[in-house]
This record gives structure tokens, C-alpha cells and sequence, in this order.
């Protein structure tokens, strides 16, 4: 046992090393142990950061959607109203980016269908909260307080500089527990094909989050709000490993249309755009990128010079990956707003600047996912 005691400074040595202070930022701080020497903590960064944390209650009906509801037949020999509805509470979490506005961050789902929403500070203060807009393509939502004041806003990070193996937190409200921190490491970025929403971009995350998460934060090393907490993958409901959220960056640009018009008016350029087929990888050496497939007549990507068989290697100097991520950026940029791309045709480079154009679209639909 002794022996394990005086072993216990060279690990936590070590763990400076991998985190030195320099790169854990400010609130990173270091605290006396037993021995009177000094360990690491994240309880300074905690401190900051978890006053911009909110709780959220709501409350509302939901049509219930069996469909025996809606055979006139079942309906008249049981007597079931041709509505019927279910009274529906639930928790979740949402972040404060905006104090002296009082505008709340949190995830679509946690307040879609809801009559009344209540957010509860962690110093317990209580907001009745106005939905100012929400988007379920991206699962993001905007609240206000009202009549609130004397509120901390958190500062907003970029995503677009994550890396793989950056160190996190995620903050929040677990089945309702109350404020919860939990730690981890970004375990990868730009997570497509969940088919939980129309536009995906998540970071995934180790952060143990769990039910009641969502609409919380997740925190790098430097108290910025690097992301929104959104969903995990679990077969039992709670947290195996695997969290996802939703790039800072990408609802930023939503909560900026949301609060400006109450909405996100989706775009289009008129490009139909798949990930690299095998032969143009073998052709081209290139691994990542969005092929075109296909390019609309009379469309702004036409008029742009853009052609069947581009490739689009970067968006606004941003490289691009996949399709599904120049899906995202044409969809969430702001109609008439332009975009600069950087393709390649046969080996050749050129940039293109195409005007966003506006679309009737819904953005979950397979049509959606198609054509941008």
C-alpha cells in the first residue's frame, strides 16, 4: 500500500505530460494533495463553465400514432376521440450563448411538441422560457428567457479545429439528476449516416452522456463550447461510449437565420453530389471529396461553370471530405449568400463562386440528401 502512495506523484506526472497547462488553458489549475504537493483538477474550468449550463423541463400533448387511431370502425365501437392525444413531460439541457439577449442553445427534440418550457439555472433560478425558433435538420433550438438577467454566457469555440484525441467535457441534465460533468476525448469527427438527422456533421465523444443530455454542452480544455450534446448510440438506453453532438460551428450558423427570422431557410445550388466512386479514386489518387454527379439546367452551379464530374475539394477554403458535408455547408448557408468552391476536373484546379439559391425542399427528405 505504501508503495502505491509514493508511486501516485509519477502518475500524476505523467498525466501533466499529456496535458500540460499550456494546452489545458487557463481554468485548468492544480490543487494540494494530502502530502502537500499538487495535483491536477478541472474544478477551476468546472467552475466556469457550469453556470452557463441550464436545466430544462417542458411539458405538452402529443397525438399518439397507432394506427388503429385512425380506423373510423375502431374508433366508434371503443369510442376513441378521432385525436387522440398524451400528456408528456420530460428533461433536458440547454447552454446560455447569449446573456444579455437571454438565448438558450439546446437540441430540437427536447423541445419539439411542447406547450411550456421551463429552464432552471444551476443556482436554482427559474425561467419560463419563449421558443424563439428550431430547426430538426440539424436538431438545434433556440430559446429566450424572459425577464432574465444576471446570466453567464458561455464562450462559443470553432469546431472546424477539433482533432481527434482533444480532451472534453460534457455538461448537463442526466434522467433529470440535476447539473452532471462527465469527461472524455473527441473520438471522431464529421459522423455521417446515423439517419437520426437531415444534416449530419457530428463530433462523437466518449463524454459519458445519457438521457437528459441532450441540449447540454460540450467543453474543451479552454472553456469554449465546442458543441451541442445530441444523441448517443446505446442497444439498453444508456451510455456505452458512444455520444454525438453537434458541431459548435454548424449551430451557430443555424441559431444566426433562427434568430434573425425565426427559421432556417434551406438553399441550393443545383448539384446532385455523391462520396468519390472507387474509379475516380483509382484515377485520381484522391480519397476525399464530393463528385458531381449531376448539374440542374439553369441552376446557379450551371451559371457558375460547375459540370458533370467535378470534384469539390474545399468550400470557403474549408477542405471537404464527403458529400454529406457539402451538403451541409450549401444547406445551411443563408439564401443569396455565396459560396467560393474549389474543384478539380481532370487534374485541374479552379474556383467557383456560386450563389445560394432558395429551395421548397424539406431537408429530411430523400430528396434532400440528393440534390443540393
Amino acid at each position: 500500500m505504501m508503495t502505491a502512495v509514493r508511486s501516485l506523484p509519477k502518475v500524476l506526472s505523467a498525466l501533466l505530460v499529456l496535458c500540460p497547462i499550456a494546452l489545458c488553458g487557463p481554468a485548468f489549475g492544480m490543487l494540494p494533495d494530502v502530502t502537500g504537493g499538487k495535483i491536477p483538477s478541472l474544478a477551476p474550468l468546472v467552475r466556469e463553465i457550469t453556470p452557463s449550463v441550464v436545466n430544462i423541463s417542458v411539458h405538452g400533448r402529443v397525438k399518439e400514432e397507432n394506427p388503429l387511431y385512425r380506423d373510423p370502425l375502431f374508433r366508434q365501437f371503443f369510442d376513441v376521440p378521432q385525436q387522440l392525444e398524451r400528456e408528456v413531460q420530460a428533461t433536458g439541457s440547454g447552454v446560455i450563448v447569449d446573456a444579455q439577449r437571454g438565448y438558450v442553445l439546446t437540441a430540437n427534440h427536447v423541445v419539439a411538441q411542447v406547450s411550456a418550457v421551463q429552464v432552471t439555472t444551476k443556482e436554482g433560478r427559474r425561467f419560463v422560457a419563449k421558443l424563439v425558433g428550431r430547426d430538426a435538420g440539424t436538431d438545434v433550438a433556440v430559446l429566450q428567457l424572459q425577464g432574465a438577467g444576471g446570466l453567464k454566457a458561455i464562450p462559443l469555440g470553432d469546431s472546424d479545429k477539433l482533432e481527434v484525441g482533444d480532451f472534453v467535457l460534457a455538461v448537463g441534465n442526466p434522467f433529470g439528476l440535476g447539473q452532471t460533468v462527465t469527461s472524455g476525448i473527441v473520438s471522431a469527427l464529421g459522423r455521417t449516416g446515423l439517419g437520426k438527422q437531415g444534416y449530419e456533421d457530428f463530433i462523437q465523444t466518449d463524454a459519458p452522456i445519457n438521457p437528459g443530455n441532450s441540449g447540454g454542452a460540450l467543453v474543451n480544455l479552454r472553456g469554449q463550447l465546442i458543441g451541442i450534446n445530441t444523441a448517443i448510440l446505446s442497444p439498453a438506453g444508456g451510455n456505452i461510449g458512444i455520444g454525438f453532438a453537434v458541431p459548435i460551428n454548424m449551430a451557430r450558423s443555424v441559431m444566426e437565420q433562427i434568430v434573425q427570422t425565426g427559421r432556417v431557410r434551406r438553399g441550393r445550388i443545383g448539384i446532385s453530389a455523391q462520396d468519390l466512386p472507387a474509379a475516380v479514386t483509382q484515377s485520381t489518387g484522391r480519397n476525399e471529396g464530393a463528385f458531381i454527379a449531376d448539374v440542374t439546367r439553369g441552376s446557379p452551379a450551371e451559371h457558375a461553370g460547375m459540370q458533370k464530374g467535378d470534384i469539390v475539394v474545399a468550400a470557403d477554403g474549408t477542405p471537404i471530405r464527403s458529400a454529406a458535408q457539402l451538403r451541409n455547408k450549401i444547406g445551411l448557408t443563408p439564401v443569396g449568400r455565396q459560396v467560393r468552391l474549389t474543384v478539380e476536373h481532370n487534374g485541374a484546379a479552379r474556383d467557383v463562386v456560386v450563389a445560394v439559391a432558395p429551395t421548397t425542399e424539406n431537408s429530411g427528405n430523400s430528396a434532400a440528401r440528393e440534390r443540393q
